[in-house]
Order: C-alpha cells, then structure tokens, then sequence
C-alpha cells in the first residue's frame, strides 16, 4: 500500500463521537431526560430494544478514551455535548455537575495537545423541550442560544472552535419527517419549520459565540446527488431532492436566502417557507457569518421521480439503490470519488461565500469481531478510510480550501435505531464487558498519522 500524500502541515487530524451514543450514565449528576432516552425506551423503536442507557460508559471511563485519542495520535477531538446534562429541562442555571465532566474532558485533551471541537446538539434534546414541541417551536431556537452561552461561559476559555448543530437535515428528516428517529413525529413536508427553527437556533447560536471571540461551524450531512436517469421526471426529482438536502441548511446561512427550486415546488401550508413562521430579521440572524464549514460524507443519493402522496409524505421524488459499487454492512455504497464530487458542487454553489471546510464525519459500518488472537481485522474499514483520504487529497490540489479530518468514529456505539448492530469505530467496544480493543484501522491511521508529521 502506496503513502498516503503528504496534507497540509497545519491540517487537523482527528476523530468524532457523540453525546448519546457514547456516554451512558443518563440518570447520574442531575441529567435530565432526553428525547432519545424516550424513544429508545418505546417498544419496537430500536433494533433488539437497545437503548443508550450505558452505550459505552464514556461517562465514567473518559480518561481511557482519550488515552485512546493520544496514541493514535490525532490532534483534534470532535464530542458533543449532552444539552439535558447541562440543562435538564432545556432552559434555566447551568447544572454544575454536568458541566464538570466537559471540563475534565477538555482539560485532559489539553494536556495531549489535543484541540477540542464539541458539537453543542447532537440530537439529544431534553424532553421537555419537545414536549413543548420541539423544534416545531421556534422558542426552542431562543433556549439553544442561551443553552450555547451557558456552555461557551465554563468552556471558551479553552475550546476556541464550535460546532452548533449536526446534521439538521438528518435529524429534521428522520426525527420529524418520517419518525424512524426520536422524537418519532411522521410529518412529512410538513417538518419543514424543524429546518427554520434549527436554522436560527444556530444563527442565535453563532452570535453569541462570536460575542465571546469564538469560531462557529455547523457540520451538514452532505451527498452528491444522482437523477435515476436522464429523463426530466427524474432529473427535475433529483434537484428537488439536492436543494432538500444539500441546500436547505447552506444556502440561508451562506446566501441569507432559501433554495428557489424548494420555495417554487413545495405545496400547501409550508410553500416558500413563508408560512407564518418566517419572521422579520429571521434570515439576518440566520447568516452570521461561518468561520468554517463542517462536511460530514458517507454515500450519494439515487433519486427517481414520484408522485406526492399522503403515504410518502408529500415528497415528489424516490430514492432508489445504487448498485455496481461495494457497500458496508449498513448497506451504504462505498464512493470515495463521491467526497470530491460534493466537495467540487460546494466550491461551484456557494464560491467565495463558501468558508473553510473540515470533514467531521467520514467513516463506515464493518462486520468486525476479534479473531482467536484478539485482534480486529477490519480491512474494509482501512480500504474505506484510505481512498477517501486520497480523493479528499486531490480535491486540496484542486483548490478547495479542506483544513481538516475527523474519521467516524472513534468508539463503536450506539448506532441510533441500529442499536449496537453496526460498528464504526476505529477502537471496538465489547458492549458486555465495555471493554476496548483497538482495530487494525485503528493502527493503521496511527502508522498515517506517524508519517504525515
């Protein structure tokens, strides 16, 4: 196997994780209950009932992780914070307790050289936001700003950079869309004020944060988009589906305006997004300015045409197999060259207006488990890993402005509605005994990391 090219000398290299999916402990030092706690708790919303009650004790066994991270040998660190840990009921005093552990955390980073880059909602709502609605409420924008300037007023001393949100469009389409995520709402089109409340919950958000001289990312979930076929049914599908979820949380924050193809095709109360909850100065606060850009890639779309209907929501598209290319264990294609594609449409769309970039997530699913020896050979995680750092390379040389990797994930965890049936990690955890035995991605990124300092 060929080095890899030599990046940048000041890139960022590092790993991600999640609050949630992590950190276990959900009743311990005044945590409140989050939306996830409650879904995950429901019968039939997780794969074998898992919930993230324990995850993988990160919680309690935090220091070993990031004696994880100091050997591989990273330099940045992407976590997220648990909102209903620091406030329980999304509103009101910081709870001390909660905030402590963070700032362990961050101080043991430190003391590794270590840049911390939290995310402030990884999906974890505290419940009783949504039971005031949720993001369908737009006073749950205000409580995510005052939450953010609890968080930023213990933590920004030390952590210069911030991630507001990850991936809006994911939890807005499968939390409130379609209900296969917590909180399990099944609105369909009609979710659509989810994406404007996040919106400016980040907007609020960044201003605060930059009032205190910190940098402001958002991390989207990006994906190249591909019409089933030439034909203008299909193609016209496609570009619906991209302005959904490619520009829907980019172009208001970059342009300070909302896709025109979702404004002309979607119908009924939610037409334009102008129905109501479009507020004056919205789209201002929206648009404070990006420090930089947080692209997490894993596959392109397929889309076909479809005709909007009750039953799919109101959507006027299918998405279809992608077929002729490998696929993980989650059943994803695996495209690196479709990290270099977006990459290009980004640099094409948004031009100058477009920030520097970190990829924040990138990584894929593997059937691993220990051999009779204890190791973990993962090779089609190394494989995955290796040629999307290729593509990610040439798209450097080519002009876009990437300042960093963060590989997902570190830890095997709780995968969502998964459950504990798909492992990303770079380190495995045996969810029985919580132990943790590093893969051979694991060392393999070390051995990259090695070379490229």
């Amino acid at each position: 196997m060929a080095p890899l090219p030599k990046f940048p000398d000041a890139f960022l290299w590092g790993a991600s994780t999640a609050s949630y999916q992590i950190e276990g402990a959900v009743a311990e030092d005044g945590r409140g209950t989050s939306i996830w706690d409650t879904f995950s708790h429901q019968a039939g919303r997780t794969k074998g009932g898992d919930t993230g009650d324990v995850a993988t004790d990160h919680y309690h066994r935090w220091p070993q992780d990031v004696g994880l991270l100091a050997d591989l040998g990273v330099n940045a660190y992407r976590f997220s914070i648990a909102w209903p840990r620091v406030q329980p009921d999304g509103s009101g005093p910081a709870n001390t307790r909660g905030l402590d552990f963070y700032d362990w955390l961050v101080d043991a980073l430190a003391e590794h050289g270590i840049e911390p880059m939290p995310t402030l909602f990884h999906w974890d709502l505290p419940q009783a936001l949504e039971n005031d609605g949720g993001w369908l409420n737009r006073e749950t924008a205000l409580r995510f700003a005052d939450y953010a300037d609890l968080v930023a007023a213990r933590l920004g001393d030390r952590v210069g950079s911030w991630i507001t949100l990850n991936e809006p469009f994911i939890h807005m389409a499968l939390g409130y869309g379609i209900g296969i995520h917590a909180p399990g709402r099944t609105l369909g089109i009609e979710a659509l004020p989810v994406a404007h409340h996040q919106l400016l919950g980040h907007g609020l958000a960044a201003a605060a944060l930059h009032q205190r001289g910190l940098k402001v990312l958002i991390a989207n979930n990006y994906t190249p988009v591909w019409p089933a076929s030439t034909s203008d049914p299909d193609i016209a599908s496609a570009h619906f589906y991209n302005a959904l979820h490619n520009e829907l949380f980019t172009d208001p924050i970059l342009f300070g305006r909302y896709p025109d193809t979702l404004a002309e095709q979607t119908q009924g109360a939610a037409a334009g997004l102008d129905a109501g909850f479009v507020r004056d100065g919205d789209l201002k606060a929206i648009s404070e300015p990006l420090d930089a850009l947080g692209v997490n890639y894993y596959s392109p779309t397929l889309i076909g045409h479809g005709d909007p209907t009750p039953e799919n929501g109101g959507m006027p598209f299918t998405m279809q197999t992608i077929d002729g290319y490998p696929v993980t264990a989650f059943g994803w294609p695996v495209v690196p060259g479709g990290l270099a594609e977006l990459l290009a449409n980004l640099k094409l769309r948004y031009g100058p207006a477009l920030p520097p970039i970190y990829i924040t997530e990138n990584g894929c699913s593997t059937d691993d488990r220990p051999d009779t020896d204890g190791r973990v050979h993962d090779a089609a995680r190394v494989d995955y890993l290796e040629e999307h750092l290729r593509f990610l390379h040439r798209s450097i040389e080519q002009g876009v402005d990437v300042r960093g990797y963060f590989a997902w994930s570190l830890l095997d965890n709780f995968e969502w509605a998964e459950g504990y049936s798909q492992r990303f990690g770079l380190v495995r955890v045996d969810y029985d005994t919580l132990e943790r035995i590093p893969k051979d991605s694991y060392h393999w990124l070390r051995g990259v990391l090695a070379e490229q300092r």
